[in-house]
């Protein structure tokens, strides 16, 4: 299957979303399963800054509008790197969490309000011991460089504040601290640029092959 022609059609971008993003959850239930006591990490100084507050949830949970996002409304060039940066990603967190788990002190969720209803079902559901590094973190900043076109300001402009809100809702919902956001920006970081990189080095190949004339009988 080649994913990067002029339009890329859907089942394509479902296909490499669900190998990406499908990869990520793989890798993050396999780090639940560490044999290892889990490290508590503290507030820092930026933690005290964003006071703990339940109806962040739901801008934490438009996360899992925009990774679909992403991979409906991309570039087709962009697909490729987008799926290869987050598996690698994943991998590297999912070794992280097996190696040296972490956690933080969650604070009680108010159970009277709707958002601490839903913030409590989804604490039910998550890992207590795959804080750091946050993949939250690393997906939302490969999802903003994904949709990024600099012929597109105005979408760039909504990109940038969704993706900066997803960021301020971990911290804000305490599902993660500031050092684990931090942490996982920096992994989608480094993982975007390598899967860019490589991706640089393919195209150039295919061109190649594809325009030798032992291809074109």
């Amino acid at each position: 299957m080649k994913p990067d022609y002029p339009r890329a059609r859907l089942h394509t971008r479902i296909g490499l979303m669900l190998a990406g993003w499908g990869t990520v959850g793989l890798c993050y239930s396999v780090g639940r399963l560490t044999p290892h006591v889990a490290h508590v990490l503290n507030e820092g100084i930026l933690d005290t800054l964003v006071p703990f507050d339940a109806s962040a949830v739901w801008l934490y949970l438009s996360f899992f509008l925009l990774v679909p996002a992403a991979y409906l409304f991309a570039a087709p060039d962009r697909l490729t790197p987008l799926t290869r940066s987050m598996q690698l990603s994943a991998a590297v967190a999912g070794a992280v969490f097996l190696a040296w788990p972490t956690t933080i002190v969650y604070p009680a969720i108010p159970p009277a309000t709707i958002g601490g209803t839903v913030l409590t079902a989804l604490a039910g559901a998550d890992s207590p011991r795959n804080c750091l590094p946050s993949l939250h973190g690393a997906l939302t900043l490969l999802c903003v460089v994904a949709l990024w076109e600099r012929k597109r300001p105005w979408r760039n402009a909504a990109v940038l504040v969704w993706g900066l809100a997803v960021m301020w809702s971990v911290v804000a919902a305490r599902r993660h601290l500031s050092i684990d956001l931090g942490a996982g920006v920096m992994l989608g970081a480094v993982c975007s640029w390598f899967a860019t990189r490589q991706r640089a080095v393919e195209v150039p190949t295919e061109i190649e092959f594809n325009s030798s004339p032992e291809n074109h009988p």
